[in-house]
């Protein structure tokens, strides 16, 4: 699951806590909201976990050397 979709959760689990007033038999909206939006949470703090992670940047170990010869065909 990308970004959007945690903050997708994030947004539908806010407005089911907060926005709705929405009576289901067996189902507690609140609850399912709340729900979501932890779920959402996690997904967010997971992704921005492993963004993080790919953008460190490690440095050669040796000099990057071009090898290729450059000069025009002659």
């Amino acid at each position: 699951m990308g970004l959007g979709g945690c903050l997708a959760l994030i947004a539908v689990g806010a407005i089911l806590t907060f926005a709705t007033d929405w009576q289901v038999e067996g189902a507690d909206l609140d609850l399912i909201g709340v729900i979501l939006m932890a779920v959402g949470l996690i997904g967010t703090v997971t992704f921005a976990s492993i963004a993080r992670r790919r953008r460190l940047i490690v440095p050669p170990s040796s000099p990057l050397v071009d090898d290729r010869d450059t000069r025009p065909y002659e």
